[in-house]
């Protein structure tokens, strides 16, 4: 019997400690830069540095609770799911993120 094949690859980008507290960091990436966020109880969430309503760098947008403001429109897009918060309508793509021993881990689809 075939073992299920893995379809993600475990990426590690930085620690805990490189990102700064209600910030981000940019992972660089030919597919898309990935906004990686801090929050102030440290846990660490990804998206695409895309925001939905007109592609705006949500890297560089205020992060409060578990959302970021977009800087452009101020879009507020929730950091667990990727979903902007009512009334505005859209979704940034979501990474998994794995934290082990302060180090930061992206999952990245395999090619």
């Amino acid at each position: 019997m075939n073992a299920p094949l893995n379809t993600e690859q475990w990426l590690r980008v930085c620690t805990v400690e490189d990102i700064p507290r209600l910030g981000s960091r940019v992972v660089e990436r030919d597919a898309g830069n990935i906004a990686v966020f801090r929050t102030a109880s440290d846990s660490v969430f990804a998206l695409l540095d895309r925001c939905p309503h007109k592609a705006g760098p949500l890297s560089q947008g205020i992060v409060h609770g578990e959302t970021v403001t977009c800087p452009l429109h101020s879009w507020n897009i929730d950091l667990t799911s990727g979903e902007a918060r009512a009334p505005d309508v859209g979704c940034a793509r979501r990474y998994p993120v794995r934290v082990e021993n302060g180090e930061v881990f992206l999952a990245l689809a395999s090619p």
